[in-house]
Formats: C-alpha cells, sequence, structure tokens
C-alpha cells in the first residue's frame, strides 16, 4: 500500500490532522471518519482512489485531533464539524474548492449535512451506514432503531460513560475493545481504534460527539441533497438498522443508488475496503463534473 502524508489545516485556532494520499493533481475526495475512529480507518480505500488518480484528503475530526479539541458539549454540533470539513478543503485543496465527498459513521452524518446545505462544494457524496440526520432521528422513535441506539441515550449521561470506556492508564480500554468486537469489528481495528482514545481528553470529546447532536436548535433540518448521491448499508450493521435507511431516498433530490453489503458488519471502510472502493469510482465515473 501507499504511505499517506500527514498534512495540517486550520480553522479558529483548532489545527487539525489530515492524511493525504494520491497525486496533488488528482481529484479531491475528502473522508470523514466515524466514531471511535480516526482518518487511518479510511487507508484502504485511500489507496484503491489513490492508485486510480484521486487525490484523497482523510482529516482527524474535531475532538480526535489533539489540536483540535475544544471543551463543551456545544462544540460538537454538527454545524461545527462541516464547518471544519470546509475549512479542510479550503486550505488543502483551495477556496471554494468541490470535492468528491465519502462519510462513515459520524462521518456521514457530516456529510450529509454539508451536502445538503453546501451542495455548490460537493461533486458526489457517498454516505456509508448512516442515514440523513433527520431520517436517523425520525427512526429513533418510529422504529426499532431506537433500540439499537441504545448507547446514543446512554452517552447523555455526564462522566459514566468516560469512566466505563477509560483505559485507566492502559495503551486501551479492554472494556471498549470488547465493545467493538461485539459490533464485528477486528481486534486488530479494535485496539486501533480504542488505542486513540487511550488520552481521557480524545475519549470526553469523541463522546461529545453524542451529546452535541441534542443541543442544537429544535426544527434545525437540511434541504434534500441535490447533488449525485450513493447510499451504502450493510447488513450486518448492529448501530443503523434497515428501518432507518427505508427514508433515505426521500431527503435526495438529485440522482440517488443505494447500495446494501450482504455478510457485512458496521466496519465497512475496514472490512470491505475494496468492495466500497469501488462503488465509490463506479459512482464517480456515472456523474463526472
Amino acid at each position: 500500500m501507499l504511505n499517506a502524508s500527514v498534512r495540517s489545516a486550520n480553522r479558529d485556532g483548532l489545527t487539525f490532522d489530515v492524511r493525504e494520499l494520491g497525486p496533488p493533481g488528482g481529484d479531491p475526495v475528502l473522508l470523514l471518519h466515524g466514531f471511535p475512529q480516526r482518518g487511518d480507518s479510511w487507508h484502504g480505500v485511500a489507496n484503491r482512489l489513490a492508485e486510480s488518480g484521486f487525490r484523497t484528503l482523510a482529516p482527524d475530526q474535531r475532538g480526535y485531533s489533539p489540536r483540535a479539541r475544544p471543551a463543551g458539549r456545544n462544540a460538537y454540533r454538527l454545524g461545527e464539524m462541516v464547518d471544519d470539513a470546509l475549512a479542510v478543503v479550503d486550505e488543502l485543496v483551495g477556496p471554494g474548492a468541490r470535492v468528491h465527498l465519502v462519510g462513515h459513521d459520524w462521518g456521514a452524518a457530516v456529510a450529509w449535512r454539508l451536502a445538503a446545505r453546501h451542495g455548490e462544494r460537493v461533486r458526489t457524496l457517498t454516505a456509508v451506514s448512516v442515514p440523513p440526520p433527520a431520517a436517523y432521528l425520525r427512526s429513533l422513535v418510529t422504529t426499532r432503531q431506537g433500540l439499537a441506539s441504545w448507547y446514543v441515550y446512554a452517552f447523555q449521561l455526564p462522566w459514566l460513560p468516560e469512566r466505563l470506556l477509560g483505559a485507566n492508564g492502559g495503551p486501551f480500554s479492554r472494556r471498549l475493545v470488547a465493545s467493538l468486537r461485539r459490533t464485528g469489528q477486528s481486534k486488530e481495528a479494535a485496539q486501533r481504534d480504542a488505542a486513540g482514545l487511550a488520552d481521557p481528553a480524545a475519549l470526553k470529546a469523541a463522546i461529545n460527539w453524542y451529546r452535541g447532536v441534542f443541543s442544537g436548535p429544535p426544527g434545525d433540518t437540511d434541504p434534500p441533497v441535490q447533488v449525485p448521491t450513493l447510499f451504502v448499508w450493510s447488513d450486518g450493521d448492529t448501530a443503523l438498522t434497515r428501518q432507518s435507511t427505508e427514508l433515505v431516498h426521500k431527503h435526495v433530490t438529485g440522482p440517488f443508488r443505494y447500495v446494501e453489503l450482504r455478510g457485512v458488519s458496521h466496519w465497512i471502510p475496514d472490512e470491505a475496503p475494496d468492495q466500497l472502493a469501488d462503488l465509490i469510482l463506479e459512482h464517480v465515473a456515472e456523474h463526472p463534473a
């Protein structure tokens, strides 16, 4: 595999670490990770895209980059992450530049909002595992998604999640590793991601993503996504139910494709990087600029 270089991007006093792979003149692809991962979770996908001539940028998002770790749940509202992503593109690609946008888990939530509210900055959208925020929130109260998302409610509690999932001075939290393994993640990937949250400040920031989702103004909804959109879900996902995906198409007015991966867990970028990369490459080829 190719080796990524680490760049920096800045916004409002925060500095984000960004893994870059591929030719400098290649069409830019922004890869947004979810919980509890970082930009290195995209390496298998990024390598395939880079080999096809694309320039990939995979930032460690707010809270995951050590120099971009503000305090308080309000600092982790979805809109802040959207502005972070745009700042990364502005600095490393160019002011106002357009990108192919790919997000998994929380990264998909950021990508949905970015594409809905800043469609002029997005050439194509690929959302992996997680539906648009409005569709997800509706599924919490209308389907069994609410039961599958029990941890979202548990993370609203003060200090207790940090105590239960803390590494306590070790290289990683064994409890967090065990939890990730139960959702289908490999031992190697689970230990990698848990090690990234061994710092108590990093763990608190990651959990604040869940707390921030409920701290935004009520009725803060997005317009439909108008850019070409690919949504990828896997039937082995224990975090996102099939019911949560059934309303996705209602939030897209542009070209839309849904793909379901069989026998794959929630951790699609790690578990099926070649399948996902093939889908992204097909999607981009079908919708040239």
